[in-house]
């Protein structure tokens, strides 16, 4: 039975099957869920959502009935609000408290971050190859998309983006959409955006290559464009696949304004010898900035034909000291967010072995989960085993990036592949 509930009589436990008005009222992108934490239900007390419609067969129904009104009936419709009743609305908590860090373990998120990009990977083709064809594009394609990575960087800052890294099944120019959605998801989470402006960033991170052909391989490798580009603006290669996506993306007419920037803005640097227009300091917007990180990032680890990609944790050594055109402060946020040892990160510890960091620990940035794989002092490979390396209290510890040449070991990426699978089914995900 479906009854519109005030938010000020919610319980945890009830199962929200629509809030009334405007998504821009509430920290949720999805209208049905079951409210199950704390934060949630003061999230919703605080905000400006007056009541909601709860299932009953679905959730707790704990409310008097004298106190809602069964759907349909008109009930309550033109009732006093809560604050008008005088009753008192919790505080809503500050926005950093929004999310629980890591509420699903990260190898339970594998399984579901798994589908999820196996699902809407065929959307991604699709959408590129629509528009390279001069279909249309509308947010209504890539919305279920943006919803499902937003709820998985929910539940888990680390899996969505840790899957994809250690994943060499997908096509390269759809795989860095997604990487570079969740990234700019999980980055704007860090960053402590609105509700409105992390789903801005999901879908810029989505869209911002869109220009870029299949003939040139997708989008460029950092290293071919951080010396800038040519002078003659209007004809450089590298110019010309944001100047595309940006009049493909602005044909559609319903894309965010903010998106749009990011499209054209992605490849404009700090020090302005980026592109098209050579924009300097904070004449770029915010999202931009943000872009070019999450987009070097992930373009810098998968890398290219000519380029193998970098180790995770050597990319981010690579931008700090390479990237003067990136926005200090947010690079540190996002180091913050991935970690100095990423997801995907091959790891040398002091005990002679060798292992892939398979899990952050938001406490501990600097001692991640490990899974080994080689022994240095014996030569051979090993079984394989997790370490948590914040709980080991200094038993081993990571001394370096491990240096894989020489050993008779599968191709990284089958590598990261067959032990984040044996990590995720160790711990039962």
């Amino acid at each position: 039975m479906l009854k519109r509930v005030e938010t000020s009589e919610l319980r945890l436990g009830m199962f929200i099957h629509k809030l009334e008005g405007s998504w821009f009222k509430h920290p949720f992108w999805k209208s049905k869920f079951v409210l199950e934490e704390m934060w949630m239900l003061e999230a919703l007390q605080g905000s400006a959502v007056e009541a909601v419609i709860i299932d009953t067969e679905r959730g707790l129904n704990n409310v008097p009935e004298r106190e809602v009104a069964a759907v349909g009936s008109g009930a309550g419709a033109g009732g006093a609000s809560t604050q008008q009743r005088g009753m008192p609305l919790v505080p809503p908590r500050p926005t950093a408290n929004k999310f629980a860090a890591a509420r699903v373990a990260t190898a339970r998120e594998f399984g579901t971050a798994r589908k999820i990009a196996d699902r809407h990977s065929k959307v991604v083709s699709r959408v590129f190859i629509e528009a390279r064809l001069g279909r249309g594009i509308s947010t209504r394609t890539v919305d279920p998309l943006i919803d499902d990575i937003y709820a998985s960087v929910q539940r888990n800052l680390y899996a969505f983006n840790g899957l994809l890294r250690c994943r060499e099944d997908s096509e390269d120019t759809y795989r860095h959409a997604l990487a570079t959605s969740a990234l700019m998801i999980a980055l704007a989470r860090q960053m402590n955006l609105s509700s409105a402006e992390t789903r801005d960033a999901g879908m810029a991170g989505l869209l911002m290559d869109i220009g870029a052909s299949q003939e040139t391989g997708g989008p460029p490798h950092p290293e071919d464009v951080w010396t800038g580009p040519s002078t003659d603006l209007e004809t450089d290669g590298h110019c010309q696949h944001v100047l595309a996506g940006h009049a493909l993306l602005k044909a559609a007419g319903d894309i965010p304004d903010a998106v749009l920037k990011v499209c054209l803005r992605h490849h404009e640097r700090l020090d302005g010898r980026g592109y098209p227009h050579r924009l300097a300091g904070h004449d770029i917007d915010q999202l931009s900035r943000m872009a070019a990180i999450c987009d070097t990032y992930d373009l810098l680890v998968s890398g290219k034909e000519s380029r193998p990609g970098l180790d995770p944790a050597e990319a981010i050594r690579h931008m700090g000291e390479h990237c003067d055109g990136l926005d200090p402060a947010i690079m540190v946020d996002f180091i913050e967010m991935v970690g100095i040892y990423p997801i995907g990160a091959f790891v040398e510890l002091r005990s002679g072995r060798l292992a892939m960091v398979v899990d952050e620990d938001p406490t501990e940035r600097a001692l991640p989960t490990v899974y080994t794989f080689w022994s240095r002092p014996l030569a051979k490979k090993l079984k394989g085993e997790a370490i948590e390396l914040s709980q080991c209290y200094g038993a081993d510890e990571i001394v370096g990036i491990a240096q894989l040449g020489g050993l008779d070991l599968p191709s990284l990426g089958a590598l990261r592949q067959s032990l984040l699978t044996a990590y995720a089914r160790g711990a039962g995900g």
